[in-house]
Formats: C-alpha cells, structure tokens, sequence
C-alpha cells in the first residue's frame, strides 16, 4: 500500500558564508534580488542551439502540421524556459534588422534609401472654404493675444513704477531714522548668544554649560525692549570745531545684566621677590590688558563685558578651590581675592582677582608694571580651563558595556596588558591647574636664572666667547639651550659644546664628552659648571693648536692636584714639546688666578759639572720653568699669544 507524500522543494534559508573573522563573527553573502535572480538564469540559456522542433517543422510536410505542433507543444512541456527563449531569439532578430537599417541609412555604402512619392490628395471646393475661415479665426485670436499682452506690459510698468517709489521712500526713511528695528537686531542678538523665550520675556545664557563649565553661578540676563522716551531722550553731542559729530544710531534693545556680572574683571598673576615683580601676566577674554567700561557701550559690549567677568571669577574660583584642597610643602594662603603660592625659596606666585563695577579711572587703569609680560602664562591659563570644560564633556565610554563609567583607556586595558603597581598609580594621578601654573611660574624663573647667569657671563668674559642658542620649540615646563665656548678666530681648530635643559626645578648639563650633570636651582651651581669649561677649553684648544703647530702634548691634566687649592673648581695643565725638544711649554689655568704660561729650555745654560753629577748628558734634562708675561705679548687672544710663542721658540731652536 503506497501513501502520496508532498514534497516542496525551496531555497535555503541561510546564505552561504563568505568570511569567517578573527573573532569568529561569520559574515554571509547577501540574498539576490529579483532582477539578480532573472539575469542568473537568463545566462544559463544556450541561444547557439537549435531545438528538435524546429528541425521537425522544416523537414515535415503540410499534411502533417498537426502532428508537429503536438510533439512541439510536448517538448516545450518539458522545459519552462522554452517559451521565453523563443522570444528572446526574435527580438534578437529585429534588433539585427533594425541595426542594419540604421547602419545603411547613416553611411550610405552600397545602398541608399529613397523616398516614396505619396499619391496627390484630391483637394475639393467646400474643403477650401473651411480651411478659409479657420485662416481667418486664427488671424483673430493672435491679434486678440497681442492685446492682450500690451495690457499685461502696461499694468507691470504701472507695478514697477510704484515698487520703486515706495522703495526710495524706504531708503529715505531708513536714513533718517536712528533707532534700528527691534527684531532685526534680536536677531542679530540670537545669532551670537543663547537666547529663550519665558512666558513674555526672553532671556538669554551668558555662561559655558554647553561647553562643559560646572560653575554654579548663572549667566542669565533679560532682553527688552527700548522705550521711546529712551530712544529720544538721549542729549544731544557737543558740536567739535571741525564739524558735526557724526550721530550714532540708538539700539531698540536693552539688555539687563546682573549685578554681580556688571564692570571690569581681569586675573593678575605675579611672581615677587622681595617686593620686586619678575613677571607678571593680565588674563581676561577680551585682551592682554584691563578693560575699559563705558555706561553708552553696544549690548554686544556689554554682553562680552559680563562674560568676561564670569570667565574670571570662575577661573578664580576654580584655582581658590585646588588651593585650599592641595597639600603643599608650604601651604598655599587664599586671602580675599588673592592666592599666594610658593615657588621657589624667596619666591611667591601671586594670583589675584580684580573686579570694578564702579567707574573710578584709578582701579581701571593700574599702573604699568615694569616686568615682562609673560604671554605663556597667559595662554596657558586660558587653555587649562578649557581642558576642564572638554574633560567634563568628553567621557570616556566603558569597553565593555557593563563596565563602570569613568576610568580611562589605559586603565580599562590594565588587566590585559599586565601593568604593575607602579603604571596604575601612575594612571590615576592628575595635575590640577593650580599645580600647572605654579610647575610654569617655576620654569619661568629657573629660564630667566639661565639667561641672566649666561649674560652676565659672556660680558665679563672675553676670550674665550661664549653664545648661547635657544630653542625655539619648547613647553611650557622644558627649553633646551646650546652654549658654544669658542675663540675668535680659531673656530675651526676647537669649540667646545654644551646643551643645558631647563626644568622646573633642575638643570641638566649634557657635556662635550657625554657626560650628565644634575643641577639644582641654585645659579650658583651653573656659573661654576660653565667656568670650569671655559678652563677646559682652553686646555684643549692649545694642544690643537699645537699639533697644527708641529708641537707635541707631553701630557694633560683636567684636575691637577699640585698648587693651591681652588675654591672653585681644579686646575688644568697640560706640558707641550717643541718639534727638535729643546723647548717646553706648561699651561696652567685656574678658575679664579686665570691663565699661567711658564716655558723651560734645554740644554740648560746653567748646568755645571760637580762630584755627583759629572756627565754633561743631564744638560739635555731642561731647566728651570720661567713664566711668560701674557699681558705684555702682542695677540688678540690667548690663543693667539699662545700661536705667537710657539712660532718663535720654533725658529730660535
């Protein structure tokens, strides 16, 4: 007994896979559309070949036509396609037509295509006379469209002529009129600064919320309308000799700020030392100096006026807060509106708070300080406090998505990475801005310790010259400079190079040799350092030149530990052979007595034979060192008498 089982045969429902990533993720191909699938099975048809129908239809007779078109109609039972195949060949073969035709008629090769005389039509009376009269009603209706249109040009020059007055007449009264429209300036108003409408009134939003501030005093103010007593009751300008004030137009906008938020602010911050200013610095948004108040200014002056105010004391607040909140080894003192910090032994930081709301000149304009302006400062104030503002905005997101919301990268890749103790307690420290400013009032001072010891320096000292290059890329908190010990004249035969890096509260000396030498901040300590260079370069710079010279070095000593003892420093020495070796030099310097130049000759005119030294051969040992008077030697340097004596005790021998 058999049983008839439906079976549906259908596409599968997942797609084919076509990459498999690292991760595992499996990416499958897209299913085909509609037109994909039709052109798929379209190029599985074989146009090239030829059914057994057709064959069937040109061998078979008439008589049998019945018989053809059953097998024909059996065989195309048997593929679905059949049919569409078919159509498909015959319009492939009027598309080849239709391309030899055109292919014909375009270039004209062999054959040419004319036209077909068509058969003159029989034209009867009565049909001439309505085509008369539908001449002679289209005549009509064009003249009735040219009317027409005179009227239309007419009423548009009539249009015309009217917009243009009533547009001189606007023209006339905008330029008489001085108070600007009020909505027209609203807009202008709203197209620079938050505003939103609270029942009938519209209040506008001064402060950085939107841009990450946490500053919980508001920034609110009111826009209103100008009254036109206001407008009017402005007195008028007095007349200059020269001619008419030019009158300015009045605002139909009055905007009401907050007391708090009303005069002048600005944040000076100065670093003293016994009640001398190194350096100071004036931060507010609107420049480099104090601002200045007029009771007449633009809503727009006043709006930038009151946000400067703001930015101040929320930079002040911000740096009052981190004062009383850090532990320092000398505590910072918040007095008022100032904060006091200790930089360096002897030396305060100074940050002050300046707020006027009253027109007096005096606290408006303070006086000039004679210090240096530090711009570096400045911007640096400016820029940390944005960084606040982005830092609070900008978190980062946790990885995975469960994760607690805070930590940062590094700290999320912590565990997968292996870091130690020490990196995760690296991680989470932070600098607050007080911390910032007070690590780059102390570079300022460490830089400018620098400049002064390498000044004071080069003026004293004239040979050897010393020059000192700055670098012009540096931090806030890092400079490097190159000093460069030469001798005029003699650059070529010796220099001796330095690169003294400038921190916060350290030196380091990198020498010519490699080696690395920490300072404090003490400009003593690089004074010293820099003088027992000079020494060793001109050690060096003669044993150059004497092998220039055809002088041989006996020997060098960077710490001669004969003679008095230095107070700063040791002395170097080196002993030089002239070319035959009846002659030697000794060079001494010393950081403090300078150069000595003593010169020895052999065989020794004062050699006398006696019982114990009886051979004339000990002459040749040398004699006693007489010194050189260098101050009484032509030479424009020490090299140069050095040059001088060489020369000569060479052409004596």
């Amino acid at each position: 007994m058999s049983y008839s089982v439906d079976i549906s045969v259908e596409a599968p429902i997942e797609n084919q896979i076509q990459e498999i990533t690292y991760d595992g993720t499996e990416i499958y191909q897209p299913p085909l559309t509609i037109s994909e699938s039709l052109a798929k099975y379209a190029q599985k048809i074989d146009f090239s070949r030829v059914s057994d129908v057709d064959v069937k239809k040109e061998e078979s007779n008439e008589d049998s036509k019945s018989d053809a078109d059953s097998k024909d109609a059996f065989q195309s039972s048997l593929w679905p396609w059949d049919g569409v195949r078919n159509k498909l060949r015959s319009a492939l073969q009027e598309v080849c037509v239709l391309a030899d035709v055109l292919a014909i008629a375009k270039e004209k090769r062999y054959l040419v295509l004319d036209p077909v005389q068509q058969e003159p039509l029989e034209t009867k009376p009565m049909v001439q006379i309505y085509a008369r009269k539908k001449a002679l009603a289209g005549n009509y209706i064009c003249n009735s469209l040219t009317f027409l249109k005179l009227c239309i040009v007419g009423a548009a020059n009539v249009l015309l002529a009217g917009a243009e007055k009533l547009k001189t007449s606007q023209n006339e009264a905008a330029r008489n009129r001085t108070t600007m429209d009020f909505h027209i300036e609203l807009l202008r108003l709203r197209q620079n600064w938050r505003l939103k409408k609270v029942s009938n009134t519209i209040i506008g939003d001064l402060s950085y919320r939107t841009a990450g501030s946490k500053y919980l005093q508001t920034g609110t103010f009111e826009v209103t309308k100008a009254e036109e007593e206001e407008k009017s009751s402005s007195p008028p300008s007095s007349p200059l000799p020269g001619g008419p004030a030019p009158v300015k137009p009045n605002s139909a906008l009055r905007v009401s700020i907050p007391s708090e938020l009303q005069g002048v602010a600005y944040i000076e911050v100065l670093c003293q030392k016994d009640q001398e200013d190194l350096c100071s610095a004036n931060i507010n948004l609107l420049g480099s100096g104090p601002p200045a108040t007029n009771p007449d200014m633009h809503w727009q002056q006043k709006l930038e006026a009151a946000q400067n105010v703001l930015f101040c004391k929320e930079l002040f607040n911000q740096l009052a807060k981190e004062a009383v909140q850090l532990q320092a080894p000398i505590p910072h003192m918040v007095v008022g509106n100032q904060i006091m910090a200790t930089v360096l032994p002897g030396i305060q930081l100074i940050i002050g708070l300046c707020h006027s709301t009253t027109g007096d000149k005096k606290q408006q304009n303070p006086a000039p300080s004679k210090s240096d302006h530090d711009h570096v400062l400045e911007h640096s104030l400016h820029q940390l406090l944005r960084e606040v503002h982005h830092k609070n905005t900008h978190i980062p997101f946790p990885h995975p998505a469960t994760g607690p919301l805070g930590p940062s990268k590094k700290r999320m890749i912590a565990g997968p990475m292996a870091a130690d103790r020490y990196e995760l307690l690296e991680m989470t420290k932070t600098e607050t801005l007080l911390e910032q400013i007070v690590k780059q009032a102390q570079h300022f001072i460490m830089r400018m310790r620098t400049e002064y010891v390498l000044d004071t320096i080069a003026k004293e000292i004239r040979d050897p010259l010393i020059s000192s290059h700055w670098n012009t890329l540096n931090s806030p908190t890092q400079s490097c400079v190159k000093i460069n010990i030469s001798t005029h004249g003699y650059d070529a035969v010796c220099r001796t190079p330095l690169v003294i890096h400038v921190g916060e509260k350290s030196l380091k000396c990198i020498c010519r040799d490699g080696k690395v030498m920490n300072m404090s901040y003490e400009p003593q300590e690089l004074r010293d350092l820099i003088m027992c260079h000079i020494n060793q370069h001109q050690i060096l710079a003669v044993q150059a030149l004497a092998k220039t010279m055809g002088w041989q070095a006996l020997g060098n000593s960077n710490h001669l530990g004969t003679g008095s003892v230095e107070p700063l420093g040791n002395a170097s020495s080196c002993l030089l052979s002239s070319p035959t070796g009846d002659r030697i030099i000794a060079v001494r310097c010393e950081p403090q007595a300078g150069t000595q130049v003593s010169v020895a000759h052999s065989p020794r005119s004062d050699f006398f034979p006696s019982r114990l030294v009886t051979e004339r051969k000990w002459e040749h040992l040398g004699g006693q060192f007489r010194d050189v008077r260098l101050d009484k030697m032509e030479g424009r340097n020490f090299l140069h008498k050095m040059e001088l004596l060489m020369a000569s005790l060479t052409s004596n021998s």
